[in-house]
């Protein structure tokens, strides 16, 4: 079997495929753990990664999402397809210091490699490393990385940004070249957890509330599957990613502190710069906004601006709502914010058991959900409408309502417009008052439906 002889050391643990399949599923670190799991995920974006065509390629997403995983369940379909194991390698970011470091690894990991075929080669959290972009510049206009797939993965979602402007005309002939990964959306949890079978509305319903629990990332989905509980260790590792991402941005950890509990305290309601720098220590809206910014790359928060409605675009003078993209990270900065030894059963349940903050959380995951295939914002008129999204060049008002029973007054404004949609708490498909409603949950567990 043909390896590549001179990998520097340091990189071995996550070149394991070289030994072969077994020995890759059995000793690497990622797929070793995903192994242990009684929920074992494969991403459907797998299926879109690229094959047989070079480039320079990038996935992005937040803080323990699972691209390493997902990376290497793709170097195991590779393998599996045929490819040779010496024409993977795997170079993790975070132990190369800067672009000089990295155009050396990749310039020997490539002459190490086997000519005149394709190569695969994955850079893996290349944001760790200083000026990155340079190296990957040198070497495409060099001509050097003419048969390689070049993977580059990051948290930072500034990463896709980056390579669109600094590699023009240098990324390959793909359709699709930028790639993002989210946590598992409902309808993914719920195929994952009871198959690919129709499933009984009762138990859409109960999926959707342990979804409002442990959200779309996989470990605490486990941890939730194992003992019906969501650990402190887990929710403190995503926690302590966000702190160390923002103190790597050399944002101060108390400012941080501040801006999370104003997101919190003013949850899926509209705020500005101004009213929440108000309410801080921080002097200027700026420095807010620069927070958020950071936090929003990070895949951990969204910015849901208000609708230009003749325009379709956001409005850049409303006020803002900002959430997190998934329960899990809402629970995780919460438990962060106010230490306590069962953040589980003192916080999560209490949360999703509450009227207000559960319909707080149901509007956010419909939002997130929205916002991975659409431009997503919210309308304010008279009334307010939780999410309208641009399709086919118009827009498409939704509204959210997590309650046992509708009232019209609460319908005012999305009533007003002829393809509004209310997503609500009864579990029966119905008309109120001319405007169709249907079963949040099992809306959710077919979404998109195009």
């Amino acid at each position: 079997m043909a390896i590549i002889m001179n990998m520097d050391s340091q990189f071995l643990t996550h070149n394991s495929h070289q030994a072969g399949t077994v020995a890759f599923k059995a000793n690497d670190p990622n797929l070793r753990r995903l192994g242990q799991q009684p929920l074992q995920y494969t991403a459907a974006l797998i299926g879109e990664l690229p094959r047989n065509m070079p480039g320079i390629y990038t996935l992005g997403g937040g803080r323990q999402v699972g691209k390493t995983t997902t990376l290497k369940q793709w170097m195991l379909a590779l393998l599996e397809s045929g490819v040779e194991s010496a024409r993977l390698a795997f170079l993790s970011g975070e132990i190369i210091d800067d672009h000089h470091h990295l155009m050396s690894i990749l310039r020997n990991t490539i002459a190490d490699m086997p000519t005149d075929c394709l190569l695969y080669i994955i850079v893996d959290e290349v944001t760790y490393i200083k000026n990155w972009d340079k190296a990957i510049k040198y070497l495409a206009d060099a001509g050097e990385l003419e048969q390689v797939v070049l993977m580059l993965s990051g948290s930072d979602l500034m990463l896709m940004q980056e390579a669109k402007m600094r590699f023009p005309g240098r990324r390959g002939q793909a359709d699709k070249v930028d790639f993002h990964l989210y946590p598992l959306s409902f309808s993914e949890f719920v195929k994952l957890a009871e198959g690919n079978v129709t499933v009984d509305i009762d138990v859409l319903y109960a999926r959707f509330y342990d979804y409002m629990k442990h959200g779309g990332y996989l470990t605490a989905i486990n941890d939730y599957a194992k003992n019906q509980t969501i650990s402190r260790a887990t929710l403190m590792t995503y926690s302590d990613w966000i702190r160390g991402d923002m103190l790597k941005h050399g944002k101060q950890e108390s400012y941080l502190k501040e801006i999370l509990n104003g997101i919190i305290k003013h949850y899926t309601d509209q705020i500005t710069w101004n009213s929440l720098a108000k309410e801080l220590s921080i002097d200027h809206p700026t420095t807010v906004n620069g927070y958020v910014s950071i936090l929003a790359n990070m895949d951990a928060v969204f910015v849901q601006q208000a609708l230009l409605e003749d325009k379709l675009v956001g409005a850049p003078k409303k006020a803002r709502k900002i959430i997190f993209t998934d329960p899990f990270i809402f629970h995780a900065i919460r438990a962060w914010m106010k230490p306590c030894d069962n953040p589980f059963a003192e916080q999560i349940v209490p949360a999703v058991d509450d009227a207000v903050m559960s319909s707080k959380l149901v509007e956010s995951i419909v939002v997130a959900h929205y916002r991975r295939y659409y431009p997503t914002y919210y309308i304010k008129a008279e009334g307010e409408v939780d999410v309208a999204y641009v399709k086919d060049e118009k827009f498409w008002p939704v509204e959210v309502k997590w309650r046992n029973q509708l009232r019209s007054k609460d319908l005012k404004q999305i009533a007003k417009y002829k393809n509004g949609l209310v997503l609500s708490k009864v579990k029966q498909t119905a008309s109120y008052e001319s405007l169709p409603t249907e079963p949040l949950p099992h809306y959710l567990s077919t979404f998109p439906t195009e």
